[in-house]
């Protein structure tokens, strides 16, 4: 078990503190509201349309009644509720030894629910794997900070004790879903393109964790869904259904190393969600190509999906500094709150 895998909560905020809070600090002035918060929540009154009001708060039936623009107001609920909606599925095991995407997803929770409490709000988080594995309640205060960072540093422990496939492997993850349609098949699909009934067998549903989150949250929240989604299709109905009610952000974890083989010759890679090994020619200049074009393909679906369920799909690289990162995904939701 490597070192990463053994860190406590208590070091992994420390650290977090000096390296990402103190900066975030610095180039926020503390206000951490607005890192990943919108608008208030709660509506209060109407008024006239002043120029730069938000087009989005017209009121328009009031509009159209007295033939004058007006807007909605609202007041900012000062004790902001926020659900972290965490995929901790298998394919979060992949990455380099020392920042696996696991580790990243461990970061990225602690520094928000870190942030967020700092500014007065309450913190909650559901974890996935297969089905959803723990929910824990929003509360406020360092503790829970701590609380949430324990559960998915646990989770990374056990899952590094688990011995590896006898096979040398140089990664895990989407590697073998993707290689599989690289070398020219899609994957879950006989050549003539018939669905096949095991494709899916294994693999992560987002769905059941948005599904679960409309359930669980019943106040209006700011929602933060931190995953690689490596999913089933189908998770856009429920993500839709999210944005409806709640403020919800996407933040997508990904590993360069998935999209970008080296050239280390003939190698076996494992699709940790199915456990399904094949064996890839990395030499292979055109299939590094196919893999390269696919992944893009794929990512521009996503984000395409995302869009059209009314939520921005944010990239976090297991490589990124996460302080530009997280600065980076705030300006891009100030410019679209504009």
């Amino acid at each position: 078990m490597d070192a990463t895998a053994a860190l406590s909560a208590e070091s992994l905020l420390l650290r977090l503190e000096w390296r990402v809070v103190r900066r975030l600090d610095g180039r926020l002035q503390g206000d951490y509201r607005s890192l990943f918060r919108g608008s208030g929540l709660d509506f209060t009154d109407l008024r006239e349309y002043a120029p730069g009001d938000d087009l989005r708060h017209i009121e328009w039936n009031v509009t159209a009644r007295l033939d004058e623009p007006y807007v909605r107001e609202f007041v900012e609920d000062r004790e902001l509720t926020a659900w972290l909606l965490l995929d901790d599925s298998a394919s979060m095991g992949f990455g380099p030894v020392d920042r696996q995407k696991d580790l990243v997803l461990a970061e990225v929770a602690t520094v928000l629910a870190h942030v967020l409490v700092r500014g007065g709000g309450r913190v909650g988080a559901i974890v996935l794997d297969r089905t959803v594995e723990l929910v824990v309640p929003p509360a406020s205060g360092r503790t829970q900070v701590l609380r949430i960072a324990k559960t998915l540093l646990d989770r990374r422990e056990s899952r590094s004790d688990v011995p590896g496939p006898p096979s040398p492997a140089t990664g895990r993850g989407r590697l073998a879903a993707l290689g599989r349609r690289a070398r020219g098949r899609r994957a879950g699909t006989t050549r003539d393109g018939r669905h096949t009934a095991h494709a899916d067998a294994g693999v992560t549903d987002l769905s059941v964790l948005l599904t679960a989150a409309a359930g669980i949250a019943r106040r209006r929240s700011l929602v933060l869904v931190v995953s690689d989604f490596i999913s089933v299709d189908g998770w856009e109905a429920p993500l839709a259904r999210l944005a409806r009610r709640h403020e919800v952000v996407a933040l997508q974890v990904l590993d360069p190393r998935e999209s970008e083989l080296p050239d280390a010759g003939g190698v076996y890679v494992e699709d940790a969600e199915t456990g399904e090994q094949i064996f890839v020619d990395t030499s292979d200049v055109a299939f590094r190509q196919r893999l390269a074009a696919v992944t893009a393909e794929r990512q521009a679906d996503l984000e395409a999906r995302a869009t059209r369920a009314g939520v921005d799909l944010h990239v976090v690289r297991t490589d990124d500094d996460l302080v530009r990162t997280l600065l980076r995904v705030a300006e891009l939701r100030r410019r679209r709150r504009r």
